[in-house]
């Protein structure tokens, strides 16, 4: 298999991660749309109701700082940098468009689906849904309300890069 071919089998929509979640949420009563398309960023799951996009973000593809998931692959390091920082300025882009039209922004890491049980994952979404913050990321680590800048790869990570 060449390289191109093996990178076009990475999906974008569908992921494991984003199954568990839309599976959980849509058994506790959740309603829910898939991919907009028509909002920044095309968010993985839109809950117009509650006027909230929730992105669900594989920790290697968006460079979770910080997370054992996340490592800058040793082979054709400056190529994966680049691609991984494009992909944080997109996200971001994004997250602040929806902020500016109103929306509600929740940011769940793939790690956060293999730390906690569906049930306390369900339970933290939807406190957090309940409540008045406008942005939010839920990663291992729990629930973080304060959105860190991910400008830029973590000294950490600049290691591995070197």
């Amino acid at each position: 298999m060449t390289r191109s071919q093996i990178m076009a089998r990475v999906r974008s929509a569908d992921t494991k991660p984003e199954l568990v979640l839309r599976k959980a949420l849509h058994a506790n009563g959740f309603r829910f749309r898939l991919h907009v398309r028509s909002l920044p960023g095309c968010p993985d799951i839109v809950m117009r109701k509650h006027r909230c996009a929730i992105f669900v973000n594989g920790c290697f593809w968006h460079g979770h700082a910080d997370c054992k998931h996340f490592r800058i692959p040793k082979t054709r390091p400056e190529f994966w940098y680049a691609k991984i920082e494009a992909n944080r300025v997109r996200d971001t882009r994004a997250i602040e468009a929806l902020l500016g039209y109103g929306w509600r922004v929740l940011v769940v890491w793939e790690c956060a689906t293999r730390s906690f049980q569906v049930d306390n994952l369900i339970s933290i979404i939807a406190t957090w849904l309940q409540g008045t913050e406008t942005s939010a990321e839920l990663s291992s680590d729990g629930l973080s309300t304060n959105r860190p800048t991910r400008s830029g790869i973590s000294s950490g990570e600049q290691e591995t890069r070197r």
